[in-house]
């Protein structure tokens, strides 16, 4: 699978809420980086992908009790 950059709008509004779904992010196999923006009004998920597929990144942000919906490109 291609390295892709996969992005998701959350209510991920704080450090506090970043911190919450981070370890999972880190360890996740097919992240090689990530970043949230929460100074953006829809606290934009930016996922670098290698491998890893929209579905798997929605599954751990809302295996943590947040929102998350992948933005088309």
């Amino acid at each position: 699978m291609e390295n892709q950059e996969l992005k998701f709008k959350t209510n991920l509004n704080c450090g506090g809420c970043v911190s919450k779904v981070q370890s999972d992010l880190d360890n996740a196999e097919g992240i090689c980086n990530w970043n949230v923006d929460t100074d953006n009004t829809d606290k934009i998920l930016t996922v670098k992908s290698e491998g890893i597929s929209e579905e798997e990144v929605v599954a751990i942000i809302k295996s943590k009790g947040f929102k998350v919906e992948a933005l088309k490109k």
